[in-house]
């Protein structure tokens, strides 16, 4: 999961809220329960509260399966949606045209989170608390302030929490769909760092925005000429100034329609196939002439470009230390009356790797008198990591804490290392799973929609 998190419910405004990934818009979960019946009236003031007989509460706005979208659920989520696009300044479309937007992502996002429960797919209460962390931490606040900042933008907090559980929920389950249809071969791995190679301009990434008209899984002729039909529509709106952005909000069927069809930054190698020869080809702000794949039809924009073309160097640190863990016969206090007492040692002159070796309990570097060899940047969790950055080499720290206990620790040396080679590979693999993955996940979601029992009640 991105570290820093927008539920899918529920916009930025002035809240900024991020969301990198990967899935697509709509309100999730269960429709609200019906309202309870109203108490028997015993005073005028109950009475004229209680709704006369034959008051319509509430109406279905869509049937998904066995599953309902209720009018005000659509509604709270349309409201929510036009507070988004005004922040993004993007323009707004007809109402009818935002309602339809909104219930199609918001009828996809209820037969995803079936599909969760049906292949098992859960979050966990800590999962949910550490997104809501890192959400709170990219806006300046604890916690612990997160529900009145909430509060502040109209935002009911429990709501968003229910929100940003189904969105996790989809995350996992696309992963899941991924891992079961996506392969990549070694082969096409080999061919991928070739072809990045040849191109000389493997570093360049282009910012993208698309327009899907999609088509249904096994189309008919009439099926893609309607499909066409409403592309080439879409395509002469836009070469008469319609903004890309509002016309992606009013028309596309894509996953990230409502933010603008905006699908992010990637390299050449990681667009679709059918994308990648014409992206590369524009300047910054040109858009395409529809494009056609076995989803349907596409527009795609290019928002932006950058270029690089450096080594990447990485610093390894050599390092060792001496953990000292609490347990059952030591406990926190005694834990750490034992770190300082082999801290002093040390300080007195005592050899560090003998010590480690009689006194660490890290099983598996105690051996080797503390040493943890030569470490990446990252390769140990933060506490560790920050107090490594501080020391030059030769220097020794005093006790510190971690998760997983205290521990005492010594940098030896650094070196910078040419990890470029590598740093392709593993670039060539994102390539490749990010050019496959959309595909996949744009297929699987045609064929949910077309096997799923959908009646709208409104907006057709």
């Amino acid at each position: 999961m991105n570290p820093s998190m927008s539920p899918r419910a529920y916009g930025a405004s002035s809240f900024v809220l991020v969301l990198s990934m990967l899935v697509s818009a709509g309100c999730a979960g269960t429709p609200p329960q019906p309202p309870p019946a109203a108490p028997v009236a015993h005073s005028p003031q109950a009475a004229a509260k209680t709704p006369a007989p034959g008051t319509l509460l509430d109406s279905v706005a869509a049937v998904v399966n066995e599953d309902v979208i209720l009018k005000s659920e659509l509604d709270e989520q349309v409201a929510q949606t036009e507070k988004e696009l005004l922040a993004r300044n993007t323009p707004l479309p007809a109402s009818d045209v935002l309602q339809k937007q909104v219930l199609d992502q918001m009828i996809m996002t209820r037969l995803e989170l079936a599909q969760a429960t049906q292949r098992g797919v859960t979050v966990s209460d800590d999962a949910v608390n550490q997104a809501l962390s890192r959400i709170a931490q990219h806006n300046g606040i604890t916690l612990d302030h997160l529900p009145d900042m909430l509060k502040q933008q109209g935002i009911d907090y429990e709501q968003y929490r229910k929100s940003l559980r189904d969105q996790i929920v989809i995350q996992d389950l696309e992963q899941q769909v991924l891992a079961d249809n996506l392969h990549i071969t070694s082969q096409e791995l080999d061919d991928q760092m070739r072809a990045d190679q040849g191109s000389g301009d493997n570093e360049t990434q282009y910012h993208v925005a698309q327009i899907l008209v999609a088509t249904p899984a096994n189309p008919t002729p009439d099926d893609i000429a309607m499909a066409r039909k409403k592309v080439d529509i879409i395509y002469q709106k836009l070469k008469s100034g319609t903004d890309f952005a509002a016309a992606a909000v009013a028309y596309s069927e894509g996953q990230k329609a409502l933010e603008g069809g905006d699908i992010g930054w990637r390299r050449a190698s990681e667009l679709p196939t059918l994308f990648a020869p014409v992206i590369t080809q524009m300047k910054a702000g040109d858009f395409s002439e529809p494009l056609q794949s076995a989803s349907g039809f596409h527009l795609v924009k290019l928002i932006d470009v950058k270029r690089s073309d450096q080594k990447v160097m990485v610093t390894q640190t050599h390092a060792r230390h001496i953990l000292v863990r609490s347990s059952a016969i030591l406990n926190e206090q005694q834990a750490k009356a034992k770190i300082d007492a082999l801290y002093d040692q040390l300080k007195a002159g005592a050899d560090f790797g003998k010590l480690a070796t009689a006194d660490s309990d890290d099983p598996g570097s105690a051996k080797q008198g503390g040493d943890l060899g030569w470490l990446d940047p990252g390769a140990t969790v933060p506490d560790f990591q920050t107090a490594m950055d501080k020391l030059q080499p030769g220097d020794m720290s005093k006790p510190f804490q971690t998760q997983f206990g205290w521990h005492i620790l010594q940098v030896l040396a650094r070196r910078d290392i040419d990890r470029t080679d590598e740093d392709h590979r593993n670039r060539a693999y994102q390539a490749i799973f990010a050019r496959k993955s959309e595909e996949v996940i744009q297929n699987w979601l045609s064929e949910l929609k077309s096997d799923a029992f959908i009646e709208y009640h409104i907006g057709q």
